[in-house]
C-alpha cells in the first residue's frame, strides 16, 4: 500500500463497525436514553400527536466520550428503525459550524436522494424533510454547536428519532431532555486503562491505578492517552504515570495534561508529525497527507500513524483505504503545540506541500481516465509511483472516499489566503477529475462550491477573467436548475468581468446565455437582441461555426415571437453557414426547422420543398433519427395537403428507419419528431 495511491479491490467503501463489545461504562446513561424514547412527551400529555422527530441529547465536554454513548446508544436500538442509520458531523474539528445546507446535502445523499446544485438552506432542509416523512429512521447528528443546525435538520416525523452530541444545552427544541455526561465510574475507568497496559499493573497496584483515574477526572479521553504512554512503556508502573502528571500541575485539563506527557515522550519526527496533523483538512489523514505535511516518505508516515493510534492520539477510520481521524477533542491540543513548537513559516510550507501532493494525486485521477490519450500518459509517466493510480476504477474508489477531505482542502486554501496560486490549480484539477470519473451532472452539487470558492479567490485577487469563468459556470448551474432570474444576474456580472479582461470568449459566451435566459424567461424581442449581439462579435472575429449557431438561436427566438419571416431568415442564413463550414449534419438540422418555421407560416408546399431538401442532406450526414423524424413530419404536411397515398409512403419508409434503428430508438425517434415544434430550438444543440 505504501507505493500505491490507493487499492479497493472492491471492498464496500464506507460504513460502521459493530462496537458491541468494545464500549465499557455508561450503563445508567444508556438506561434513562433508552427510557427517553419510549417516554410520554408534552404533546401527548395535552392531547396532541407529536409534530416532529424526538430529540435525545447527549451533552459533554470533548473528551467525555460522548459520540462513543451516542453510538452505542444507536447500535443498540437501530433494528427498531427500519429506514436505517443517517450519521452526520455538524461541527469542523476547530469548532467552525458546518453549514446547514452542507450537512443537509450529505444525509440526502445518504438517502440517495438527490438534491438540485446550488439549493439553498431552506430549500434542502424542506427536500430532507420530504424524504424522511414516510421513513423510520435514526439520525445521529454529531458534534452540534447550536440548536440552530439540530432543529433545521429535525424530521417531521414522530416515527424518527434524533441522537444530537453537543457541548450544552439545545435551547429552543421543544421536549429536550440532555443526558449531561461527568467523568466515568471508577470499574469502567480501570477496565478501560486495563484495555491497553494489561491487567498485571492495575492489578499489582490498584491504589495508584484508582489516583490514575482520579487525576484524569474519570475522562475517556485522557484514560486511552494515559494508556497508550502505559502501553509504550512495559517496564513503568501506573504509580510513574501518576506521578508525573501530578508534577504538571494543575494548570489545564486532565487532558491536557496527558497530552502534553504523551507528546513530550514522543520520538522527535513522531511528535513533528502528530502536531502537523492539526493542518489537515477536516480532521481527515491519509500517509499522503502525513508524508506531504512532514517531507517524508509515505511509508515512513503510514508507520507513524499506525503508531499515533496505538497510543491513542488518532482513530483509524473504517475503510478500504489506510485513513485516519484526528479526535476533535486533540485538534485544539494539536494546533496549540504546533504554534508553540513549530515556526509560522515551517507550518505555511507544510500546508503548500499537503496542498501540492493533493493536486498532483488529483492530476493522476484524472489522467488514468484517458489511457488512450498520449499526453495524459506522459503525465503519468512524469508522476513518482507513488502517486500513480493502479486502475480508473482504483482511483475512482480514491475519489469517492477522499471527497470530503478534497473539499476541505479547497476551502483550506482559499481561506489561508497567502495560497492562491495552489488553490485555484487544487480547485480546477478536482472539478476536471470528478467530471471524468462521475460526470458533470453527478458532481454538479460539488463543483457548485468549487466554483463559489473559485469567485473568492477571483475577486480577492482582482483576476477578472477567473472572476468571469466562475459566474458563468455558477450561472449555468442556476438556470439549469431552474433559478433562471438568479443565473441571468451571474451572466450579466459574468460580462461586465469578461469586459474588463478583454476575453472575447467570456463575453461572447456571457451574451448568448443572456439571450438564452431572457428565452427562458419569455422576453423574446430580448433574447434575440442578446443572441444578435453575440453573433456580432462572432463574425468579427470570423468564427464562422458559432456564428451559424446563432443564426438558429436568433431564428428561435423569433419563432417564439410569431416573427416567422424574420426567423426563415435567420434559419436560411444558419443552413448557408452550416453548409460553407461542411457540417453536413447542423446543415439538415437546420433546413428541418426552416421547413417547420415555414409551415406555421402558413407555406406548406415550401415547407414540404425544404423538408425533402433536408431528407437528403440527413442521408448524407447518414442521420438514421433525423431521416426517419423528416418523414414523419413529410407525411402529417403531405396529409395536410390533402395526398394521403404520400404521407403513406413516407411514414413506411419512417418506420422502415425505425426499424433499422432498433426497438431502443423508437420512441427516441418519435420525440426527436414531436420536439420539432415550437421549442425547435434542439436541433441546434
Amino acid at each position: 500500500m505504501a507505493d500505491q495511491a490507493v487499492e479497493t479491490d472492491g471492498v464496500p467503501l464506507s460504513g460502521h463497525a459493530a462496537t458491541e463489545g468494545q464500549f465499557l461504562g455508561r450503563t445508567r446513561e444508556l438506561k434513562e436514553l433508552r427510557a427517553d424514547i419510549e417516554r410520554v412527551g408534552l404533546d401527548t400529555l395535552v392531547g396532541k400527536k407529536a409534530p416532529r422527530a424526538r430529540v435525545l441529547l447527549i451533552a459533554g465536554r470533548p473528551g467525555s466520550g460522548r459520540t462513543a454513548l451516542a453510538e452505542e446508544l444507536v447500535r443498540q436500538v437501530a433494528d427498531r428503525y427500519r429506514d436505517g442509520v443517517l450519521r452526520v458531523r455538524l461541527a469542523e474539528p476547530d469548532g467552525t459550524p458546518v453549514p446547514v445546507e452542507r450537512a443537509a446535502r450529505d444525509l440526502l445523499a445518504e438517502l440517495e436522494v438527490e438534491a438540485p446544485a446550488g439549493a439553498d438552506q431552506d430549500d434542502l432542509s424542506a427536500l430532507l424533510r420530504d424524504a424522511l416523512a414516510e421513513r423510520r429512521t435514526l439520525l445521529l447528528l454529531d458534534d452540534a454547536p447550536g440548536a440552530e443546525q439540530v432543529d433545521a435538520l429535525l424530521p417531521d416525523n414522530p416515527e424518527c428519532l434524533v441522537v444530537a452530541v453537543s457541548g450544552g444545552p439545545l435551547t429552543g427544541i421543544a421536549d429536550v431532555r440532555p443526558c449531561t455526561l461527568g467523568g466515568m465510574d471508577t470499574k469502567s475507568a480501570l477496565d478501560l486503562l486495563t484495555r491497553s497496559t494489561g491487567s498485571v499493573r492495575v492489578t499489582v497496584d490498584p491504589r495508584s491505578a484508582e489516583g490514575l483515574v482520579e487525576v484524569c477526572q474519570g475522562q475517556p479521553a485522557a484514560l486511552v492517552l494515559a494508556g497508550g504512554w502505559l502501553a509504550a512503556r512495559p517496564m513503568a508502573a501506573v504509580a510513574d504515570l501518576a506521578k508525573h502528571l501530578r508534577a504538571e500541575g494543575d494548570e489545564g485539563t486532565p487532558l491536557s495534561r496527558v497530552f502534553r506527557l504523551v507528546h513530550a515522550g514522543l520520538p522527535a519526527p513522531a511528535a513533528r508529525i502528530l502536531r502537523l496533523l492539526s493542518l489537515a483538512p477536516a480532521g481527515l489523514v491519509d500517509p499522503h497527507t502525513a508524508s506531504a505535511l512532514a517531507g517524508c516518505s509515505i511509508g515512513a508516515a503510514r508507520t507513524t500513524l499506525d503508531d499515533l493510534t496505538a497510543h491513542g492520539l488518532l482513530h483509524a477510520v473504517d475503510s478500504p483505504l489506510p485513513q485516519y481521524e484526528v479526535p476533535g477533542c486533540l485538534y485544539p491540543l494539536l494546533k496549540a503545540a504546533a504554534e508553540t513548537h513549530d515556526r509560522p513559516a515551517e507550518l505555511h510550507l507544510a500546508r503548500a506541500r499537503m496542498l501540492e501532493r493533493t493536486v498532483r494525486l488529483l492530476q493522476s485521477c484524472r489522467a488514468v481516465t484517458e489511457p488512450e490519450n498520449p499526453q495524459a500518459r506522459a503525465r503519468l509517466q512524469g508522476l513518482p509511483r507513488a502517486l500513480r493510480f493502479p486502475s480508473q476504477r482504483a482511483a475512482g474508489d480514491w475519489l469517492r472516499l477522499r471527497r470530503p477531505a478534497l473539499l476541505a482542502s479547497a476551502r483550506l486554501a482559499v481561506a489561508d489566503g497567502e495560497l492562491d496560486t495552489l488553490a485555484r490549480r487544487l480547485m480546477s484539477q478536482f472539478v476536471r477529475a470528478m467530471v471524468a470519473h462521475f460526470g458533470t451532472r453527478a458532481a454538479a452539487p460539488d463543483l457548485y462550491g468549487v466554483h463559489h470558492l473559485v469567485l473568492d479567490v477571483a475577486e480577492r485577487r482582482a483576476l477578472p477573467r477567473e472572476r468571469a469563468a466562475a459566474l458563468l459556470n455558477l450561472a449555468d448551474v442556476d438556470a439549469s436548475t431552474g433559478r433562471t432570474e438568479e443565473a441571468l444576474t451571474r451572466y450579466r456580472a459574468a460580462l461586465d468581468a469578461g469586459r474588463e479582461a478583454n476575453d472575447p470568449y467570456a463575453t461572447g459566451r456571457a451574451m448568448e446565455s443572456i439571450g438564452g435566459a431572457h428565452l427562458e424567461l419569455g422576453d423574446f424581442e430580448r433574447a434575440a437582441d442578446w443572441y444578435g449581439r453575440a453573433l456580432a462579435q462572432r463574425l468579427a472575429r470570423d468564427e464562422r461555426a458559432d456564428a451559424a449557431r446563432l443564426y438558429g438561436r436568433i431564428a428561435t427566438a423569433q419563432t417564439y415571437a410569431g416573427r416567422y419571416g424574420e426567423a426563415q431568415r435567420a434559419w436560411r442564413a444558419s443552413a448557408a453557414g452550416h453548409r460553407k463550414n461542411g457540417d453536413v449534419g447542423a446543415h439538415a438540422r437546420a433546413l428541418s426547422e426552416l421547413a417547420r418555421v415555414q409551415e406555421y407560416a402558413g407555406r406548406p408546399e415550401e415547407s414540404l420543398r425544404t423538408c425533402q431538401e433536408a431528407v437528403e442532406w440527413a442521408r448524407r450526414a447518414e442521420d438514421g433519427r433525423l431521416q426517419a423524424a423528416l418523414q414523419l413530419r413529410l407525411a402529417d404536411t403531405l396529409e395536410h395537403l390533402g395526398d394521403p397515398a404520400a404521407a403513406r409512403v413516407h411514414r413506411a419508409a419512417a418506420d422502415r428507419m425505425l426499424a433499422e434503428e432498433g426497438p431502443s430508438r423508437e420512441s427516441e425517434v418519435e420525440h426527436r419528431a414531436s420536439a420539432y415544434e415550437i421549442r425547435g430550438a434542439s436541433a441546434e444543440d
